[in-house]
């Protein structure tokens, strides 16, 4: 057998770190010098203090890159009058949140950080309770929602109270140029989209241009809106393992690995395919389904990561990072404690007042919710999906754990609640309310969760007008088509404008023990909405594709190719 050279590489050679950064303190660092060699010893509160400052940054602000991307869409003279309509709601709303009380999004998500220590930095604590104690401190003191549930037996659950556990990892790196130093990447991801990840579990037969393209284009299309587009979408073909796999998709998602190389080698690293990425971005261009409601903007843009496998495994994974794109970088060196500079001032990004005002303009239809639910499905039934609304009124709140108990009081022969006959439900959990306003952050959650519920509960009369986001399976267009049922399909991501514009006031209805999972009642005003699903079944998403005619403002009108 030939001699075979050694070669090493990181998996992910993630290359130079040109992130801006921000001073939070030089406190708690010192460069200390033991046998001739340095050593950087660290506070472990100056990390619990960089956590927590990075909860509440990511959270409130977005980067630049991220806000130039949705000026695009406006700016775009081919983007539809809903991409641009959508665009402008995700940029009323970070302006909002920037005011450093309500969060983008009322699903502040699972607190998930990943350090890189060098070998020469000391803490002299157990680093993943240091940051997990930064999590806390963030979650408990700001306006952000408790969302982890502990597991008490295989079947029962109960809320922690303050969102932990925190998912953290830390891996021991090499020292880098400047000597010790410990590295961080702080996310926070919301259940819509880490539960757009996904693993496939492949052949070498779908190494081929044009067999992977026909694979992409019908696994991507299968991530529907749920998830709040536009997306940064990532895909990952090959991996040392299924997880790795994910793992990668979930960093490239999050632009972690935007330096890795673009070529392959015999060290057998990780690179970036960005032909590949220029190919998968046009297509999801073409499918129709742009910033949620028709359009182009499917996706920001697309990270295509390929790396080494085993001769008989190829997974391909692919993730989203949704509308909220919350993750910063961070570092602890010589010089001090240090987080990514993300953008404060977002209203620099708004266009002026006039071109605000056209995107917002064109044909919306006023609809009274203090009518009886006869009359509001008789004016519904006057328009056409896609026809966008204006609600007013009071609606009722109700998600998961809710449904699945008014399941139990039908399966038992009980009656259908009243609030649930006699009202739109809005799926929705809220985060803490300020003090001073009526709501916290409360957008839509993922409609499709609530789908094996919509039979049954049209059946007896409920939920005959449904409001949350994302596309809903064939089974929510039946029901709606044998009942007469309409599914309202509101704006992903916009939490912090819907709160302090549109929602007047909140209070529970039932099951208070529940938290943010109880029944509420709430009055809403200009409450933005879509038709997807109207009363005779039919699905704006069934076929979103076509060609597609853009006007400058209103309903985007969609024509089928013939």
């Amino acid at each position: 057998m030939a001699d075979v050279e050694f070669r090493y590489s990181d998996l992910l050679p993630t290359g130079k770190d040109d992130t801006p950064y921000r001073l939070i303190t030089s406190e708690g660092v010192e460069e200390i010098e033991v046998d001739g060699r340095k050593f950087l010893k660290v506070d472990p509160e100056a990390i619990r203090r960089l956590t927590a400052e990075a909860m509440k940054d990511i959270n409130q602000y977005l980067r630049p890159a991220h806000l130039q991307q949705l000026r695009k869409i406006i700016d775009d003279p081919e983007a539809s009058g809903n991409d641009r309509f959508v665009a402008l709601d995700l940029l009323k709303n970070v302006n909002i949140s920037a005011g450093g009380i309500l969060p983008m999004c009322q699903d502040t998500g699972t607190a998930i950080v990943m350090g890189k220590k060098s070998e020469g930095v000391l803490t002299g604590a157990d680093d993943a309770e240091t940051v997990s104690r930064g999590v806390f401190d963030a979650y408990t003191k700001l306006n952000l929602r408790y969302s982890q549930l502990a597991p008490l037996t295989t079947y029962e659950e109960k809320n922690t109270g303050s969102n932990l556990p925190a998912q953290v990892e830390i891996y021991s790196t090499t020292e880098g140029e400047n000597g010790p130093e410990y590295k961080f990447l702080f996310m926070a991801k919301g259940g819509g989209s880490a539960n757009k990840s996904f693993l496939f579990q492949e052949t070498k037969a779908i190494l081929h241009p044009d067999r992977i393209l026909t694979f992409l284009d019908e696994k991507i299309r299968s991530l529907g809106t749920a998830a709040c587009p536009p997306y940064h979408l990532a895909v990952v073909i090959g991996g040392t393992s299924a997880e790795f796999a994910l793992k990668t998709a979930k960093y490239a998602s999050a632009h972690y690995l935007d330096n890795l190389p673009t070529e392959g080698s015999m060290s057998a690293h990780g690179f970036r395919d960005t032909d590949l990425e220029t190919q998968v971005f046009e297509l999801t261009q073409s499918f129709g389904i742009g910033a949620q409601f028709g359009g182009k903007y499917f996706c920001h843009d697309v990270r295509v990561v390929r790396l080494p496998r085993h001769g008989a495994s190829c997974p391909v994974a692919i993730a989203v990072s949704c509308s909220a794109d919350r993750q910063a970088l961070g570092k602890i060196t010589r010089d001090g404690v240090f987080l990514e500079q993300l953008e404060t001032d977002p209203a620099q990004y708004m266009p002026d007042a006039g071109m605000a005002e056209e995107i917002a303009a064109g044909e919306v239809v006023d609809i009274d919710l203090n009518q009886p639910m006869s009359e509001i499905l008789a004016t519904l039934s006057q328009h056409p999906v896609k026809t966008r609304l204006s609600l007013s009124g009071p609606m009722v709140v109700a998600r998961d754990i809710a449904h699945a108990k008014i399941k139990e009081r039908l399966d038992a022969g009980e009656e259908m609640p009243d609030y649930l006959k006699n009202h739109p439900v809005y799926y929705a959990g809220p985060a803490k309310t300020p003090e001073g306003m009526a709501s916290g952050s409360f957008g839509p959650t993922t409609a499709g969760r609530m789908d094996s519920y919509v039979e049954q509960f049209q059946a007896a009369g409920g939920s005959m007008v449904m409001l949350a986001k994302g596309n809903r399976s064939k089974v929510v267009a039946e029901a709606c088509g044998t009942y007469g049922g309409f599914y309202l399909g509101s704006i992903g991501g916009p939490a912090a404008r819907l709160a302090q514009d549109c929602i007047k006031s909140v209070e529970v209805l039932e099951y208070p023990e529940l938290g943010m999972e109880a029944v509420w009642k709430i009055e809403v005003e200009n409450f933005p909405a879509f038709i997807v699903v109207d009363g005779e079944g039919n699905d704006f998403f069934t076929d979103p594709s076509g060609t597609t005619t853009i006007p400058l403002t209103g309903i985007r009108v969609r024509s089928k190719e013939r």
